[in-house]
């Protein structure tokens, strides 16, 4: 079923680019010095390429390659910023990737810039909002694990599109469910909402799994609500005490303020950051005082696959709601997030443009993951200024190299990252 070819089999293949952004003809082919660090980095990771996959990370609490190869693995969202990030990483441990999702955003996008879509088993376009359309794909193509990341993600476009943002977030997470609930091929789903699905008192520590939804923005609440519909389905369909006759294990997981390459969406401040210092204009901070909860694009992502291996394996212990959150040293304010990011970039200033007036976001909001920790021994590899670094060197790259390589090598980068 596989159609496409991980790294290794094309690692100087020149990523699809657009029209704007230049690639000197030097940087066509990789250096010998990079061809044989690919190589090392490619072993870390598990790639497949005829190759004897490396060490099984499942142990270290992250995803195992021997695990993942040959896994029919369905993705929402691939298009998105975290779905390509999730789609080359699962496509290089050897799985049969299905994407699905609306077009890329922007010309820039990791996805259009990795040329994943190229590589998977199928890129398929459809709207989770239309129901018949992905039940059909579902037939088609007979996933057994489902990841469901696609959504309308961005807070102060909900203001302006709450119907849109219920429609994509409730209905479309439905949507989801009943066609893993009538494709019998299916055995996990992993349903991505957000650490925004709680019900924010501000409070100084962290959020934990059993704590109540909530959400006062319609982007927030549309996530809780969300929360609400998988439980609801997960105890009337497909409940952990008759697993036997359902066979399906569903899991939702919550992850933080989350940085990476390859992410240009509107009101986000590493993309903002970007724009500006690559513009030479200084960086605007609308929040400088709101504190987040940071992590890199990997964090997350590899925390979804390991729940995913363990729900496959006991589908009746893992079925409940997660949180992958970065440590309590990586919860930091806006401002000093953006200062990171000019310092990491070689210069740069900030400027304040808080407004009174603006649209509520919430100002404190942190995720207990002592759950993750302690029962799949998941916990992050990175710091803070780990991956702003990871970040802005994405950036500092992505106009003279080809993409898809950047990122296979920041994932291997990445696994090896040990900040304790």
């Amino acid at each position: 079923m596989t159609s496409g070819r991980s790294y290794a089999e094309k690692r100087t293949a020149d990523a699809r680019m657009p029209a704007d952004v230049e690639r000197p003809e030097a940087a066509r082919s990789l250096s010998a010095k990079r061809e044989k660090k690919m190589k090392r980095l490619q072993t870390e990771i598990g790639s497949t390429e005829g190759r004897k996959p490396g060490p099984d990370a499942a142990s270290a609490g992250g995803p195992s390659g021997g695990f993942w190869r040959g896994k029919r693995v369905l993705v929402t969202g691939h298009t998105g910023f975290k779905g390509s990030w999730l789609a080359i990483w699962l496509h290089e441990l050897g799985a049969e990737v299905v994407g699905v999702a609306l077009d890329p955003a922007t010309g820039r996008d990791n996805y259009v810039l990795s040329g994943i879509g190229r590589r998977i088993a199928a890129d398929l376009r459809a709207d989770i909002r239309d129901g018949a359309a992905l039940a059909g794909i579902f037939a088609q193509w007979r996933p057994e694990i489902v990841f469901h990341l696609a959504a309308q993600p961005l807070v102060r476009l909900s203001y302006e599109r709450p119907v849109e943002t219920y429609e994509t977030n409730v209905m479309g997470t439905v949507h989801v469910l009943e066609a893993i609930r009538a494709t019998e091929s299916v055995r996990v789903g992993v349903m991505i909402t957000t650490d925004k699905c709680y019900e924010n008192r501000e409070q100084v520590w962290g959020y934990r799994e059993n704590e109540p939804m909530g959400g006062y923005d319609p982007y927030s609440s549309s996530k809780g609500a969300a929360e609400l519909a998988i439980a609801s389905w997960r105890r009337s369909y497909f409940n952990p005490e008759r697993v036997g006759e359902h066979g399906k294990s569903i899991a939702s997981v919550r992850a933080g303020n989350v940085i990476g390459g390859g992410d240009w969406a509107a009101d986000r401040i590493l993309p903002d950051c970007i724009r500006a210092l690559e513009a030479g204009r200084a960086v605007g901070i609308r929040s400088p005082r709101s504190v987040r909860p940071w992590q890199h694009v990997l964090e997350p992502l590899g925390g979804y696959m390991t729940l995913a291996q363990r729900m496959w394996e006991e589908p009746a212990a893992y079925c409940e709601g997660w949180n992958f959150g970065p440590r309590a040293e990586s919860v930091a304010p806006v401002w000093e997030v953006a200062s990171e990011v000019v310092r990491n970039w070689g210069g740069g200033r900030l400027e304040d443009l808080s407004d009174p007036h603006a649209v509520h976001e919430a100002n404190l909001l942190m995720l207990d993951i002592g759950k993750a920790r302690f029962r799949l021994g998941w916990e992050p590899r990175t710091n803070l200024a780990q991956g702003i670094a990871l970040t802005v060197d994405w950036y500092k790259r992505y106009r003279t190299e080809p993409v898809y390589g950047l990122c296979v090598e920041q994932i291997g980068e990445y696994m090896g990252c040990d900040v304790r």
